[in-house]
């Protein structure tokens, strides 16, 4: 969308950051708030305890406490395409900030794309790149960077080693239902398992991804690509926390067998932890980051804006160490634990939120009068 025209009519000294009740909203808040603007969350009724409640910008004998300011109530959150609301958020001045957890509510992503008349802090139209359907995804992306991935199988029959398979679950769609296997017979007997069981559904298993499983230490790399400065920051580093998985891995392997006769392993995103690279890292985790927007910019005329991540694999091979790309985020990571990580502190002299470095960006867009520059 065109950002001038969505622009149009907004009073600039009086802006609230917006964002969806959920995922990464609080750290957005808060970092706004801290910069000064107003914010706003939409909140689907039923889920709003978090930010209309225990977060709600409050007034007490000590001061302002919570980050915020306002909340909006939609009966679903998909109702945010609705045209009432949609005038609210633009009388307010709203520039949304989006996520994944915004756009997994809508089965047709172009809806957001051409329908949602607000401007959204980002590249809008590249986060259905993380879908891996799509001809155009994060694997054509990085194999054009050059960044490495793991081997991928197109024909199930063609296993010939340990892979992961990434498959939709069906009551879920927007969580996969992962599964390992290292040969074709193996495949056929643990997918049609999770068929029996209806986990998942036929025609998502036609779609899985069947990737190679890099054994390493996983590390999500999140980055802040600035089109003010044309400079890329390393914000944090961190790793996931998954259910049910994290259960098993604290149990002896002989009980693990045990327990599998009565659940599966379940790799589902529940938060995240802070860790840190050493040193002779930080480079080459630069380098495929400078690679990766190198490669947004032939792809997409506005190239990335603001946050990314790289998640993958750190692999010690032939007595070096590399970097696997296996996962891209082209938004804001979900993780508010990176400024628990001294990347940025290197650079501003203490740490900052991904919500504070997206509210410096806003306040310096404006300065310079180039909003038009970091929304799309």
């Amino acid at each position: 969308m065109n950002s001038l025209t969505l622009l149009k009519g907004y009073d600039l000294s009086q802006l609230t950051i917006a964002v969806l009740g959920g995922h990464s909203a609080l750290d957005v808040c808060r970092g706004a708030k801290k910069l000064g603007f107003k914010t706003l969350a939409v909140c689907q009724k039923g889920r709003e305890k978090t930010y209309a409640n225990y977060y709600a910008t409050k007034k007490t004998s000590n001061g302002e406490v919570g980050c915020v300011d306002e909340v909006l109530l939609v009966d679903q959150f998909k109702d945010i395409l609705k045209p009432n609301i949609q005038e609210q958020l633009r009388k307010k001045n709203a520039i949304f900030i989006h996520n994944r957890y915004f756009w997994v509510y809508f089965e047709d992503f172009s809806k957001i794309e051409q329908a949602f008349n607000v401007p959204i802090f980002g590249t809008r139209d590249m986060v259905r790149w993380e879908e891996r359907h799509e001809a155009m995804n994060q694997y054509v992306l990085l194999q054009k960077a050059g960044i490495r991935i793991p081997k991928l199988f197109t024909d199930f029959n063609k296993i010939d080693r340990l892979v992961i398979v990434k498959v939709n679950e069906a009551a879920r769609g927007y969580e996969r239902a992962f599964f390992f296997c290292n040969s074709s017979k193996d495949f056929d007997q643990k997918s049609a398992e999770l068929l029996k069981k209806k986990t998942i559904t036929r025609e998502a298993l036609q779609k899985a991804v069947i990737e190679e499983y890099i054994l390493g230490a996983q590390v999500n790399l999140n980055f802040f690509y600035s089109p003010l400065t044309q400079e890329l920051e390393l914000m944090g580093t961190d790793t996931r926390r998954q259910t049910n998985i994290d259960g098993y891995l604290r149990l002896p392997a002989d009980v693990q067998q045990q327990v599998l006769q009565y659940a599966q392993p379940k790799l589902i995103e529940t938060g995240h932890i802070a860790v840190t690279i050493k040193e002779s890292l930080i480079e080459k985790a630069f380098a495929l980051g400078e690679k990766f927007v190198a490669a947004c910019k032939q792809a997409h005329p506005s190239g990335i804006i603001g946050p990314f991540a790289l998640q993958g694999m750190v692999t010690a091979e032939e007595g070096k160490e590399d970097i696997v790309i296996f996962d891209v985020s082209f938004r804001i990571p979900g993780s508010p634990g990176t400024m628990f990580t001294p990347y940025t502190a290197y650079r501003y002299g203490s740490s900052i939120s991904y919500g504070e470095r997206i509210a410096m960006e806003i306040k310096e867009a404006l300065k310079q009068k180039k909003l038009p520059v970091i929304c799309t």
